[in-house]
């Protein structure tokens, strides 16, 4: 497997979310490697997207979001469940995507992945990850050296009614018949090209 490059999150965050499925979330806790494969994501497109916490501005919470891309935003919801997005697209942008499920494949044996705060409990990520560079060599994002072929499937983001019509927009992807995705739309789904 190779580590994805900084080039890699400096696109177009659609782009960016629909290329991270298949793609292996790396986090070494305690000198063993967590791996799991990304199934589910979802894309936030910057202050315009209602359902971004970049839509409030450049803040202390969402400062990385304006950053570079390639690094981790790592935020708290509810309390007590954290959350990793990836920084996109170029420095001002304020988008990213939500890391929302994992198919376990190191070290993951018997744990919850589906959904983003399990993805984070399992993966051992909290907010001290906030802002960490996806391109170090302890938490990262990398390729496996034979990629499987995967159909990608598009519905509207999860727990976002608050954001007017970009509720509907179909910015949550995911790899299509995988069981570990964490939650399936309840209308039909609907296979996008992956591009």
């Amino acid at each position: 497997m190779h580590k994805l490059t900084r080039d890699f999150y400096n696109r177009n965050t659609e782009t960016v979310a629909r290329s991270l499925l298949g793609k292996l979330l790396i986090h070494c806790v305690d000198g063993i490697e967590r791996i799991g494969k990304i199934t589910e994501v979802e894309a936030y497109l910057g202050p315009t997207d209602l359902a971004a916490h970049s839509s409030k501005g450049n803040t202390p919470r969402t400062r990385v979001m304006f950053g570079p891309p390639g690094y981790a935003y790592v935020y708290l919801i509810y309390g007590m469940h954290h959350c990793l997005n990836v920084v996109t697209d170029t420095i001002g942008s304020g988008t990213g995507v939500l890391l929302r499920a994992l198919k376990p494949i190191a070290n993951l044996d018997g744990v919850n992945t589906r959904g983003p705060g399990r993805l984070c409990k399992a993966m051992g990520i909290d907010r001290s990850m906030y802002g960490h560079d996806l391109c170090s060599d302890d938490f990262y994002i990398a390729a496996a050296d034979a990629p499987e072929d995967i159909t990608i499937a598009a519905s509207p983001r999860i727990g976002v009614d608050y954001a007017g019509a970009w509720a509907t927009k179909p910015l949550r992807f995911y790899i299509y018949g995988s069981h570990y995705v964490s939650r399936l739309p309840a209308r039909k789904q609907h296979a996008v090209p992956d591009h």
